[in-house]
Formats: structure tokens, C-alpha cells, sequence
């Protein structure tokens, strides 16, 4: 099966060896994004609100690159730095679905890229 490497100039460009999201058939396959604003490069991150609304942003900027949407999620993996800004992550995240949620986990870690406060990679279907 041919694997497609997707690149969305309204995403931020990885920060290492990896591409943005990679297809294989009709499955995408999105690296996990941080808060990066990729014009302006800084991390939004004033609060964990703004932050997890960037990171979204970011990943629905590689699904549309994709010609996909939110609807096409069926797993999402949320990383964080403390759980205790769980429930104000879960707010935000859930704003961009309408019901038929993807399979998810929620993990506390200690450290991430950029010293983000959230990371959420995706898989996504057509």
C-alpha cells in the first residue's frame, strides 16, 4: 500500500524527523501537535484553554489538508502534563466534535515538546 506524506502550511512544521500526518489507503495517521502557531512559530500558551484550542486547531489544519474533518476521527491520543487540567482540555476538545466521539485515552506525562501543557495526536478514516 502506498504511504501519501501530508503537510499543511497551516500547521507548524515538525520540530524534528517526522511528517506532519502520513496516509496509507484511506487511514491518516496524525503526529501528535502543540499549541505552535505556524505563522508567527510562538507556543499559545496563556492558558490551558488557548493552548488546547491551538492544538486543535493545528490538528483539524492537517485533516482539512487531508480532505478530512473531525467526523473522520475514530482515536485520539491527549497528553498532558497535569490531569488536574483535565476537565478544562476535555471542554475545549469536545467543542470540535458533534457527537459520535472517537475512541480516546488521556495520559499524564512529565515533560513535552516545546514545554507544552498538551499534546493530542489523531487517526482518522475516510
Amino acid at each position: 500500500m502506498e504511504k501519501k506524506i501530508i503537510t499543511s502550511a497551516n500547521a507548524p512544521a515538525p520540530i524534528g524527523p517526522y511528517s506532519h500526518a502520513n496516509l496509507i489507503g484511506n487511514t491518516l495517521y496524525v503526529s501528535g501537535q502543540v499549541a505552535k502557531d505556524a505563522k508567527s512559530g510562538e507556543m499559545m500558551q496563556s492558558d490551558i484553554k488557548v493552548e488546547t484550542r491551538k492544538v486543535m486547531e493545528n490538528v483539524h489544519a492537517i485533516l482539512t489538508e487531508a480532505g478530512m474533518d473531525f467526523t473522520n476521527v475514530v482515536k485520539t491520543t491527549i497528553f498532558c502534563v497535569d490531569l488536574g487540567d483535565f476537565a478544562a482540555i476535555n471542554e475545549v476538545y469536545g467543542s470540535f466534535f458533534t457527537g459520535n466521539y472517537p475512541a480516546r485515552e488521556t495520559v499524564q506525562v512529565v515533560k513535552l515538546p516545546l514545554n507544552a501543557n498538551v499534546e493530542i495526536s489523531v487517526l482518522a478514516v475516510k
